[in-house]
């Protein structure tokens, strides 16, 4: 069966811990040379797009961007027809879509025709894999090894939120989760990161989740797609800026970490996303580095 990669969770510990190590390779291996691989867009993307597009490079393939109105979910295809077409052409798919059933739907109709492509989940409504293997990435550099470490995410518990500790429990993380009401991880989230070896506390203060805290991550309170709901957002998420004073109850050498775009003066102050305890261009280069680990990992498991 082809491997793909939806959830960050479709890879066992062991498995993400080999594609951080694929990420280390100075010299990566050729794997897709003479082939290509297909980059859906159906949401704008600056760090994705650019990080897959020159890992394919990188190991030897062509990479082409197509736009939404190019394939057209639901409206001009289906994600069935896409998917089919895309792998008459490609060795492996990467899709950002609005809604993460049509990743679903690509993968089943691939394994059902018994065509050996790779789909790979650029962001859903649901994930973002590909951020939380990057990282992980970051974190362990930093660190020197991931289990027993303390990781604090303040604010939404979106879907960067979920992947990001999905991958920490695989990792053996302490996690703490702080949002206010109405925006937390949801019961089911929950139970399934510690299924997988993740110790998680949700809390609703930001100073919970961040005392004593190796890594304070955080995203923008207003995603693609809300923007009709931005005030109100806003207004929930008052108090749970990471500023100066919510870092300083953070370990001694915590980093802080965010996916990118920033707005300063909202989740995060501009005195920490660009001071010294930031990690966040590193984090931000290595979408890059984790990109092309993946893609290494997963072309060479379904030849």
């Amino acid at each position: 069966m082809t491997r793909h990669l939806l959830e960050i969770d479709d890879l066992s510990s062991d498995e993400v811990a080999t594609v951080l190590d694929l990420a280390r390779e100075q010299r990566p291996r050729p794997v897709l040379a003479g082939r290509g691989m297909a980059l859906v867009f159906e949401k704008p993307s600056n760090r994705t797009r650019n990080a897959t597009e020159i890992a394919v490079v990188q190991l030897g393939g062509h990479p082409i961007s197509i736009r939404d109105d190019e394939v057209g979910f639901g409206t001009r295809e289906t994600a069935e027809d896409i998917a089919r077409t895309l792998a008459c052409y490609h060795a492996v798919i990467g899709a950002r879509v609005r809604d993460h059933t049509d990743l679903e739907r690509m993968t089943g109709a691939l394994d059902a025709a018994g065509l050996s492509v790779p789909v790979v989940n650029l962001l859903s409504d649901r994930a973002h894999p590909c951020q939380a293997l990057a990282d992980l990435l970051t974190m362990e550099e930093l660190f020197g090894g991931l289990r027993g470490r303390t990781l604090a995410w303040v604010g939404d518990a979106n879907n960067v939120c979920r992947s990001l500790l999905l991958g920490g429990g695989l990792a053996g993380m302490r996690m703490r989760v702080a949002s206010p009401s109405g925006f937390g991880l949801s019961a089911a989230d929950a139970d399934r990161v510690v299924s997988l070896g993740g110790d998680l506390e949700l809390v609703d203060r930001p100073e919970l989740a961040v005392e004593g805290a190796d890594a304070v991550h955080t995203d923008v309170w207003v995603s693609m797609g809300q923007e009709a709901d931005a005030a109100a957002r806003r207004r929930a998420f008052e108090g749970f800026t990471v500023d100066e004073a919510l870092m300083a109850r953070a370990a001694p050498k915590a980093f802080v970490l965010h996916c990118l775009p920033a707005h300063r003066g909202e989740e995060i102050a501009a005195s920490v996303v660009d001071g010294p305890q930031s990690a966040v261009w590193r984090q931000a280069e290595n979408r890059l580095h984790a990109a092309r680990g993946l893609l290494l990992w997963l072309v060479e498991a379904a030849s």
